[in-house]
């Protein structure tokens, strides 16, 4: 797995990439996440598809400038990597606050995505829940003890933590401006309008996937989400909760795979 860069609207952006195709899966990870964050998953994928996974701006080891992290942001810094790279015949996965982002992508109607893939995404939910609480103050207040209790919130039962992704969080909240990115971008998506109105500008094929247990993003808003983009597939995964790509992978690369190649 290569490490790289790429300058982005003059911000450096920090992404890894394996595998060798035509067809490439770009993965945007979640509120507080990076790109460590797909390691269950990126291997399964590469197998068919370049993968490339970057930690959205402010994020991970990505520049972290000192300005407003809204929707728009997120949208314009990967439509301008996807450029800058030259990617074709990309398919996107986003989780959560990155589903989010790759709905934008996709309602902007880019020519260069050809299909998505939302893991339970934010843009609808404008309240918080327990478990969004508990991430919150995980990341305000990183320790071992309240990582490993957020995500063993987020995740479906009998779900095992992996301690190197609570250290790979502890880190990454821990660098330079990252608590004043993770903030901005809470505020961000609360005040930010709900994105109903723009899933109906979205015209490729897309498969969203929901944990039947998530208690970050409930199941519940999935069918706001469904019925709201005209070419869409659902698929609620039993049992899981806000994380199935690391909870569930090789289920998860299956939907995604067999989508994929419709």
């Amino acid at each position: 797995m290569q490490e790289n860069y790429a300058t982005i609207n003059g911000n450096k952006i920090r992404y890894l990439e394996e595998g060798h195709s035509d067809g490439t899966v770009v993965l945007l990870h979640g509120l507080g996440g990076m790109a460590e964050r797909w390691l269950p998953l990126i291997p399964l994928l590469s197998k068919k598809y370049r993968v490339i996974a970057p930690d959205l701006i402010g994020y991970g080891q990505s520049d972290k400038p000192q300005i407003d992290y809204t929707a728009d942001l997120f949208r314009e810094t990967m439509l301008e990597f996807l450029k800058v790279l030259s990617l074709q015949n990309v398919f996107m996965i986003g989780t959560s606050l990155g589903g989010e982002v790759v709905a934008e992508c996709a309602a902007a109607q880019n020519p260069r995505i050809k299909k998505i893939v939302l893991s339970s995404p934010a843009g609808i939910m404008k309240k918080s829940t327990p478990v969004l609480d508990a991430y919150i103050m995980a990341a305000l207040h990183p320790t071992p003890e309240s990582v490993k209790l957020a995500y063993q919130m987020m995740s479906g039962k009998n779900t095992e933590i992996n301690s190197k992704s609570v250290e790979n969080f502890i880190s990454s909240m821990e660098r330079h401006n990252a608590k004043m990115v993770f903030l901005s971008t809470l505020l961000g998506m609360k005040n930010s309008p709900a994105i109903s109105e723009k899933l109906g500008h979205i015209k490729i094929p897309t498969l969203l996937i929901w944990g039947s247990n998530d208690k970050m993003i409930p199941v519940e808003y999935s069918k706001d989400f469904a019925s709201s983009i005209p070419n869409c597939e659902l698929v609620i995964m039993d049992g899981c909760g806000h994380i199935p790509y690391e909870e569930r992978p090789f289920e998860f690369s299956k939907l995604v795979l067999d989508f994929l190649s419709k």
